[in-house]
């Protein structure tokens, strides 16, 4: 179907095709950067094993070893995707040279991040931030919870050096960074003592979080998780504990939710309408658990479509950030990049497309049949014609597969 018989029947639906893509076009996607290399960053021997909850699955070849891999990957995705990008790294993605030799990471400065932002700004992309408290020596196996104060008082100044990289990343693309905190504190069986972590990992966010910023740029997040690889029994920063302290502290931090680190049976589309009744901005990390928080490739899925919705039919584009989050070894790295991406917008194109009015009008209305007939009814929309325009029209392909396997067999098979 071509994409004029598709406005054409849009258009019997009081939807505008053109203003549609003209607001996907402006909805901001940050893209993380560990997908590209397994979540090993470079500031640590890679050949040991990760820790803290973290775990790639897979041995596809091809991933990234070094900086300028990794960025050249990066280059043949945006080469690829249509819309509005931004960067988003780990602390443990700083780059050391002999200017810069390497330091650890309480000790982390903006300059170990200059060749991100140089990588930024020839790119026009904004850049997010995440301390990085896992696969480091100093888990014991706690961080920021831990009642070693050795231990705590090295992860209050690496969350310290991030506040300060994250405010570098602002003020140099001119763009706001939001700053992600989440530890995998907790223990494997239950616990003797709920409260002491807690207490001290609340009282080290408070440190950390002491750094001064400017809230307008630097949007400092605490994320929650229901439990971990070896954390199963007890994590500290639950979904209670994340949420209360952003409530706590609405000056200094935001909530962040991740629709992986909720009990299989909790959907953060329903949470999403809640938080905003709340909080003027929000985050999101949108991934795709399977039995648990298994950050699996994103793909165009009835929970991807719910948090597309809610962000789109409350007009609330503008008021949550939104990030991907999953890492997948078992398929090429560069080609789950573009999927989950590209999944993400057409689900937030599908929202843009759907009479949301004329759907909320049917509910207080009670009209309860009409309503569901109409949902239904907008699943068969030729939706993918509308994308394929989208493609077009932002100058990518409408097919990546190709150009992805001769870059695989180009760059990635030769590493």
């Amino acid at each position: 179907m071509s994409y004029s018989d598709a406005k054409i029947i849009y258009a019997d639906f009081g939807v505008d095709t053109d203003k549609a893509l003209e607001a996907l076009k402006n909805v901001s996607v940050s893209l993380h950067c560990w997908q590209g290399d397994d979540v090993r960053g470079f500031d640590t021997d890679p050949s040991k094993p990760l820790t803290g909850g973290i775990q790639t699955t897979g041995n596809y070849p091809g991933r990234a070893r070094t900086p300028e891999e990794l960025m050249a990957d990066i280059d043949e995705v945006l080469k690829l995707v249509p819309g509005k990008i931004k960067m988003n790294l780990h602390a443990s993605y700083a780059i050391f040279d002999e200017e810069n030799p390497w330091v650890d990471r309480d000790k982390l400065e903006p300059k170990h991040f200059k060749k991100w932002v140089d990588f930024c700004k020839a790119r026009g992309l904004g850049c997010d931030f995440n301390p990085t408290f896992f696969s480091h020596p100093k888990c014991d196996p706690l961080t920021l919870s831990s009642p070693n104060e050795e231990t705590r008082k090295f992860w209050i100044e690496h969350g310290k050096a991030s506040i300060r990289i994250s405010q570098y990343l602002a003020e140099e693309l001119g763009q706001p960074c939001v700053m992600n905190i989440w530890t995998g504190d907790g223990f494997k069986d239950i616990p003797a003592d709920r409260i002491g972590p807690r207490v001290r990992y609340k009282e080290a966010i408070d440190e950390i979080l002491s750094e001064p910023y400017d809230f307008k740029l630097v949007k400092p997040c605490i994320e929650s998780k229901v439990f971990g690889i070896g954390v199963e029994a007890y994590t500290v920063g639950s979904a209670e504990f994340a949420l209360s302290y952003a409530a706590a502290n609405t000056d200094k931090c935001i909530p962040l939710m991740d629709n992986g680190h909720y009990h299989p049976t909790e959907v953060v589309s329903d949470k999403i309408s809640s938080l905003l009744n709340f909080f003027p901005k929000i985050a999101l990390h949108i991934t795709r658990g399977v039995r648990w928080d298994s950050d699996h490739v994103v793909r165009f899925d009835d929970e991807t479509r719910e948090i597309a919705k809610e962000i789109v039919a409350g007009g609330n584009v503008d008021n949550i950030l939104i990030a991907l989050d999953y890492f997948d070894a078992s398929i090429n790295r560069t080609a789950a990049w573009i999927m989950g991406i590209e999944n993400l917008q057409k689900a937030l194109l599908e929202a843009l497309l759907t009479p949301h009015e004329e759907m909320k009008k049917l509910q207080n209305e009670d009209r309860f049949t009409e309503l569901f007939a109409l949902q239904e009814k907008m699943k068969l929309m030729p939706l993918g014609a509308v994308y394929e325009e989208f493609l077009r029209s932002e100058g990518k392909p409408l097919d990546y597969i190709t150009e992805i396997l001769k870059y695989e067999k180009d760059v990635l098979f030769k590493r």
